[in-house]
């Protein structure tokens, strides 16, 4: 199919992809599984993220992004290409031919970054690339009106990281980004569980463990989980049970630096903009935000309403999706 628009939310840790007006068509893990016999991909996605700690030496399997950039040059192509045919195939969409795509980016990427995004775009196969700020696709996403003269905030927490922006008349007025969001947690309790019980667990207990008992706002009561992993001493498989609140201890100096982020944008907002926050209050997006109690943290540190966006973790690529159809007003305003 020739002539298709595509958004993509090229995350660390999962890529979503909006094509034209059918919303979000593809959700799969930012991850690719090389055979290096052979120096082939044979899976990407979820396919390879099934692999993840459970291959022969001979395939390994590589996430080609990391803190929201390209790590892995040649592989994220082959991702990017791998999840383009993925749409084709098994999307009912025929072969999709040099399609024009519009990519998510962190705020604060610089020069190269950006190139290495659009080179690697431009070789999966689309004819034209367009990058666009995640805050400002996650502000259109959450469904407001950035080309009005007003401010909002936005905070969005992805799993590479974290970036925030005051947005006014389509553009960006105030922004900073910090490499601190999902992953991050992951590695606080991965580095926790080593210290404190002397046992190693891999990335996907940790993933299990925040999201089952891991907050960054206090519980009215604790949970726990019970887990496995391999002793230190030993090197046999050990189970813990762990608690909600050794956990939040775990994360808290995560947690914290992105409330210093979001407070140090908002001690850079012009004053106008500043009173319209005040009143329009802070818009959390991203997957990171679904940490329980983040919305409660932040609110209690800045003194400021937190409004959690309708599908934070979608936010970014139906953003991204919508402005495919605004581009030039956003090219004028120097969105994109």
């Amino acid at each position: 199919m020739a002539g298709m628009d595509i958004g993509i939310d090229l995350g660390t840790a999962n890529v979503l992809i909006v094509v034209d007006d059918k919303g979000v068509v593809l959700s799969e893990p930012s991850v690719v599984a090389v055979d290096n016999r052979i120096n082939e991909v044979i899976a990407v996605g979820n396919e390879a993220y099934k692999m993840i700690g459970r291959t022969p030496k001979e395939i390994e399997t590589i996430k080609p992004m990391m803190n929201g950039v390209i790590s892995d040059y040649d592989n994220a192509e082959k991702m990017l290409r791998g999840f383009i045919d993925m749409l084709g195939e098994k999307k009912g969409m025929g072969k999709i031919v040099m399609p024009r795509i519009m990519v998510s980016v962190p705020s604060n990427i610089t020069d190269i970054e950006k190139k290495a995004v659009e080179d690697a775009t431009k070789q999966a196969g689309a004819r034209e690339v367009l990058l666009i700020e995640e805050p400002v696709a996650a502000a259109i996403g959450a469904g407001i009106d950035i080309t009005r003269p007003g401010g909002h905030l936005v905070v969005d927490i992805g799993d590479g990281t974290t970036d925030v922006a005051v947005i006014s008349l389509g553009g960006t007025v105030v922004s900073d980004s910090i490499k601190v969001g999902g992953s991050r947690f992951n590695n606080d309790i991965i580095r926790y569980i080593k210290r404190n019980y002397n046992v190693i667990i891999g990335e996907r207990t940790s993933e299990t463990i925040k999201k089952d008992i891991g907050s960054a706002y206090r519980r009215q009561e604790e949970r726990f989980i019970k887990i496995t992993g391999r002793d230190l001493t030993t090197g046999l498989p050990k189970s813990i049970t762990v608690s909600s609140f050794e956990i939040m201890d775990a994360m808290s100096e995560s947690v914290i630096q992105i409330i210093n982020l979001v407070i140090k944008v908002l001690q850079d907002t012009p004053p106008e903009l500043a009173s319209d926050i005040a009143s329009t209050g802070i818009i959390l997006t991203g997957g990171g935000s679904l940490l329980y109690g983040m919305d409660k943290k932040i609110a209690e540190m800045t003194g400021l309403r937190v409004i959690m966006a309708e599908d934070p973790i979608s936010c970014v690529a139906i953003g991204t999706g919508i402005a495919l159809g605004s581009v030039d007003i956003l090219q004028v305003a120097g969105t994109i």
